[in-house]
């Protein structure tokens, strides 16, 4: 699976963005979705995920009721809407693929991941 993610920028707090992961190469909705992100001088984090069917989400305690993931798999696409951002916020956030629905916050079940796209909050 080739992931390709878009759609970070630049934000003023409180604002929002749509992050975008485009798949191709497998079948996409054999694959559960997740996002995870990279502060600078931090590990990676998960985000949230979203199972292969769309009907099962989990999300970071972090960012629930702000983080909104979904995908389109007749368009091979996963989303995340990204709303009330604050400045910890800022990250590389990264799209990954994952075969199996387990362990779903752990980034080692992810095999294929995206090149990640640059989200900057601004005060």
């Amino acid at each position: 699976v080739q992931l390709q993610a878009s759609g970070g920028g630049l934000v003023q707090a409180g604002g929002s963005l749509r992050l975008s992961c485009a798949a191709s190469g497998h079948t996409f909705s054999n694959y559960a979705m997740g996002w995870f992100r990279q502060a600078p001088g931090k590990e990676r984090e998960f985000v949230t995920t979203i199972s292969g069917s769309g009907r099962i989400t989990y999300y970071a305690d972090s960012v629930k009721g702000r983080f909104t993931i979904s995908r389109d798999n007749a368009k091979n696409t996963v989303y995340l809407q990204v709303n009330s951002l604050k400045q910890e916020d800022t990250a590389v956030y990264y799209c990954a693929a994952s075969i199996t629905w387990s362990s779903v916050s752990d980034p080692y079940k992810y095999r294929y991941w995206g090149q990640g796209t640059l989200v900057t909050v601004s005060s």
